[in-house]
């Protein structure tokens, strides 16, 4: 037999067998993905908004990835993702970048966060003055004595550059000033809050949903980072939260973030730590 006739038989042969199968094969071609990708400070709030808005649309997976808000708005203008997580505006080079790409980069503000100052449990500082916290982070106080603490060295904890949080520290506290060499870079803010919590002496920051026992969080310029402080304006690093998307949101991208936009969304977004913008 000849390898066309072979083809033939066997081409004939899949044709036949598509046509008997099931419908419930064909169920995958249906099924619809939102990829979302960034910011390790919005993942307490998108994967519990995931989780329950999988539950109701048993026919939707929505695929959630960390990587920092770099991440997400990179992924977002090279197409890798349907949702660009951020704990920051985006930067005039991403938005002419996006541009060229035919990309929109369209903010929607999901919550408000604080970005806490953290210390390790033992330290007896209570605040700390934004100059103060800049010369620690700058190299200039090294010591936790200058500042009311013990005779004791500061170890500092960081996020790295990909970090929204990062990016917004080093504006609101740094003033784009050199961060000092030795900082410990933290890829998460999970990461931070860890390293703080096993560290006497130590001294981080992270979004205010990581704060836990395990960490203190302390004032800044005399005010406690919390729900009422970033309400009232008062605390000094509050900040909004985004899902970035290409354009305004449609079809189900814009079902999901309306459902984080939602009663039943705001609620997790304070059960996790975070402030509703609804």
């Amino acid at each position: 037999m000849t390898n066309f006739k072979k083809f033939k038989i066997l081409s004939t042969f899949f044709l036949v067998l598509l046509l008997f199968l099931p419908a419930s094969v064909k169920v995958s071609a249906s099924e619809q993905v939102i990829v979302v990708k960034g910011s390790t400070t919005v993942l307490p709030i998108a994967q519990p908004c995931a989780e329950v808005f999988m539950d109701q649309n048993p026919d939707i997976d929505i695929s959630i990835q960390g990587g920092g808000s770099g991440v997400g708005i990179t992924s977002l203008i090279d197409g890798t993702c349907d949702i660009g997580n951020s704990s920051r505006p985006v930067k005039e080079e991403e938005v002419a970048k996006a541009k060229e790409k035919g990309v929109e980069l369209f903010a929607n503000i999901i919550a408000k966060d604080a970005i806490a100052v953290i210390v390790h449990t033992s330290n007896k500082i209570d605040g700390l003055t934004l100059e103060q916290i800049k010369a620690i982070y700058t190299g200039e106080i090294s010591n936790w004595s200058p500042v009311g603490g013990e005779d004791q060295v500061i170890v500092v904890v960081s996020r790295d550059s990909a970090s929204g949080t990062f990016e917004a520290f080093n504006e609101l506290v740094l003033h784009k000033e050199k961060l000092r060499p030795d900082a410990l870079m933290q890829a998460s803010n999970a990461a931070v809050a860890t390293t703080v919590a096993n560290t006497p002496g130590a001294i981080g920051y992270v979004g205010l949903g990581y704060v836990t026992s395990q960490v203190k969080a302390i004032k800044v310029n005399d005010i406690i980072p919390s729900k009422e402080t970033v309400n009232d304006n008062s605390y000094p690093l509050a900040r909004p939260l985004f899902m970035y998307t290409n354009g305004e949101p449609e079809g189900i991208v814009k079902d999901f973030i309306d459902f984080v936009l939602s009663a039943e969304g705001q609620k997790l977004v304070e059960e996790n730590g975070f402030i509703r913008v609804k």
